[in-house]
């Protein structure tokens, strides 16, 4: 097999950590729906196992998974077009994994910079699964051959470790069997700033509920949310350049070009000059345009959880039909005895 030979497949995942944000939907969910129209199989999944690594309140983290699937398809994600599914309910993630860190090296996994921040000053009390998750993230990934990866600027590390592994699995067994799977960065807003702080990416964790637009929040809170955005005096640039060294007024350019699907030139030339006391309520009635129907959506799909449950159901059996006979032929590859198929 050579690599031109691999389908085109794209494979994303996010953590069910609750409160989705316009960070979630303009770097991620956004893209994701646009991306399913463009031919290529699309995988969504729900990271759940992910999520463990930490600790997680059981209750809680059912109700995350749920809100985060209705997330996805009030943005749009159709489950008839795409796979749409949760992690723990495919257990070749997981074999995949063990192969994974059997490939993968120590010294790889100790550069892997958010483990450093999310341990901190604490790394002998993190987990085992804190540590070893990068070989999770390639498990899902590759154990789809997926050629695509839709990441943000804080994920290309791990898709640079697991283009590592693919390529040390490879060498190793002397086949052209994982793809090298690229990383797809795009948009004017594939890093969502606080609304407080325009150096601090958005966050659902910040003490601030005014520094984020949460994707549940109604239409008069997001429009106050944005009225009250941090600014500087100075009005809009002509151009671009002018917004290098202007965090606040980058983040809200960024913002109302992703919402209106234009380029950030594109908007200087409309709005270049304006002051903020004019562009604000602007981009406050886009966002309430393009957010405030998602809230609502999401809000009448988890009335009925039921039917969530289904389409993961579902989900997780398209999804094994793919992932099952790339882990039957992974193991065929590295010499695990395997019962004949019936």
């Amino acid at each position: 097999m050579t690599e031109a030979a691999f389908t085109p497949r794209v494979f994303s995942g996010i953590q069910p950590s609750g409160n989705l944000t316009l960070g979630n939907y303009l770097g991620a969910l956004k893209r994701f729906a646009d991306s399913q129209n463009e031919g290529i199989e699309s995988i969504f999944c729900m990271v759940d196992l992910h999520a463990i690594t930490v600790w997680q309140e059981p209750d809680a983290l059912r109700h995350a998974t749920r809100q985060l699937t209705a997330g996805f398809i009030a943005s749009g994600i159709d489950p008839q077009k795409s796979i749409l599914f949760n992690q723990s309910q495919v257990p070749e993630h997981t074999q995949m994994a063990w192969v994974f860190n059997c490939v993968a090296r120590m010294g790889w996994m100790k550069r892997m910079t958010q483990f450093k921040d999310k341990a901190g000053k604490n790394a002998e009390q993190a987990s085992l699964g804190l540590f070893g998750y990068p070989a999770l993230m390639a498990a899902d990934i590759l154990v789809y051959h997926a050629t695509h990866v839709p990441v943000g600027e804080d994920q290309k590390q791990h898709l640079e470790l697991t283009r590592d592994i693919a390529i040390k699995f490879n060498n190793d067994y002397g086949v052209d069997f994982f793809p090298i799977t690229e990383p797809v960065i795009e948009g004017a807003a594939t890093r969502v700033m606080s609304l407080r702080d325009g150096s601090k990416k958005m966050s659902k964790s910040d003490p601030s509920d005014m520094s984020r637009i949460n994707l549940t929040d109604d239409a008069d809170t997001i429009a106050k949310k944005i009225r009250k955005a941090k600014t500087d005096p100075e009005p809009l640039p002509e151009t671009a350049e002018g917004l290098e060294d202007r965090p606040e007024a980058r983040n809200l350019v960024n913002i109302f070009a992703a919402l209106n699907d234009q380029g950030v030139d594109q908007v200087m030339q409309d709005m270049g000059g304006k002051p903020f006391s004019e562009f604000k309520p602007l981009l406050a009635e886009l966002a309430v345009e393009k957010l405030a129907p998602i809230s609502s959506e999401m809000g009448r799909l988890m009335q009925d959880v039921g039917e969530i449950d289904r389409i993961l159901a579902n989900g997780s059996e398209r999804a094994r039909a793919i992932a099952h006979p790339i882990l039957r032929q992974t193991y065929d590859i590295i010499g695990m005895v395997q019962p004949a198929q019936t």
